[in-house]
């Protein structure tokens, strides 16, 4: 197993959660996935993005991926869109609102997110080099978890202070703290940052969070997903 990444702070961070003693078979390496050129022609069984589809030159990439693939090897690309809080629809739609409008809106890489949020589906491997495309997607249920439309594949239960470490990885939210470089978080002393800001007003929106340790409190989170698999002829 192979795993890649160009950037090399991600393969640090790979490498060090990683036991060689645990998983001897499992090696990290810096580049792209347009160009692989440590791996040989016909060489391996499965090529899987989490999360990553979306940046890919796909011109350049599905050559690649035909090269390194054996016959019938099978690509398998997931993409999930943005949280949805259970039974939390006031706090689903604040999310949304900071996510695309003036909070967050213009920090986000386009076409990228656009990619993304139509759940991998512009991405279109050529027909010629690739066979039994299948699209597998989930669109969950606010009101009710696990009741969503189609095939759920991520879903967890999580305090809310967690869901806020979650959305602060987010690409946008790195872009906007590079731009707010003074509005540092409240678990740092700061007076707040933009989800600092977008969770007090989910608060203010839902009754069941209006309670002192509201950040202690458990959520069911789930996550519209985009499955794309398909076969090397």
């Amino acid at each position: 197993m192979i795993g890649i990444d160009p950037s090399a702070g991600m393969i640090q961070q790979a490498r060090s959660s990683t036991s060689k003693e645990q998983y001897p078979n499992v090696e990290f390496h810096q580049a792209s996935a347009e160009s692989i050129p440590f791996l040989r022609d016909a060489s391996t069984d499965l090529v899987i993005a989490g999360q990553a589809a979306h940046w890919f030159d796909y011109p350049k990439l599905f050559p690649e991926l035909k090269r390194i693939l054996r016959a019938k090897g099978t690509i398998a690309f997931i993409g999930y869109l943005d949280p949805i809080f259970i039974q939390c629809p006031e706090a689903t739609e604040i999310l949304k609102q900071h996510a695309y409008g003036d909070s967050l809106g213009s920090y986000w890489s386009f076409p990228g997110r656009a990619i993304v949020e139509g759940k991998l589906r512009d991405i279109e491997p050529p027909l010629s080099d690739w066979e039994r495309i299948h699209r597998i997607e989930y669109e969950p249920n606010v009101e009710m978890p696990g009741r969503g439309s189609g095939t759920m594949f991520l879903d967890k239960t999580m305090k809310i202070r967690e869901c806020m470490s979650y959305i602060r990885t987010w690409s946008a939210v790195h872009a906007w703290q590079e731009a707010h470089r003074d509005h540092l978080r409240r678990e740092e002393g700061g007076s707040g940052d933009v989800v600092d800001w977008m969770f007090d007003e989910m608060r203010e929106a839902e009754f069941a969070w209006k309670i002192d340790d509201w950040r202690e409190k458990e959520i069911v989170v789930e996550w519209p997903t985009g499955l794309l698999l398909g076969r090397k002829r």
